[in-house]
């Protein structure tokens, strides 16, 4: 454990800030302006992990092992999100046989 604290330890803070803004940016650009599902779970995903790998690096840099458990914690909600939004894709391909958003008004009854 000490080994992995030390070597994250070398790389600033302002790396890891910088790329996780960077990466939850392009997450957000995309589930504002796409319509393909999948590319939107895709990004959805892409925003958790950003938020994942900042607060790991502050967990490792304050060295407290909450934000890693917490961390852990927000995978398993992802996972779960994954597996419903999967779901509902499959539902829309069935009944709508497409898998654009703008279509899902469709779904209703």
């Amino acid at each position: 454990m000490k080994d992995i604290t030390s070597a994250i330890q070398l790389i600033p803070m302002d790396y890891y800030i910088f790329l996780s803004v960077a990466l939850f940016s392009i997450g957000l650009i995309g589930v504002l302006y796409r319509r393909n599902t999948i590319i939107i779970l895709m990004c959805i995903e892409l925003m958790f992990n950003s938020v994942n790998l900042l607060l790991t690096a502050f967990s490792a840099y304050h060295s407290d092992p909450a934000g890693q458990v917490f961390v852990f914690f927000i995978m398993i909600v992802a996972a779960a999100e994954v597996a419903v939004g999967l779901s509902i894709l499959v539902m829309m391909k069935r009944n709508v046989d497409s898998i654009d958003i703008n279509l899902l008004n469709r779904l209703k009854w």
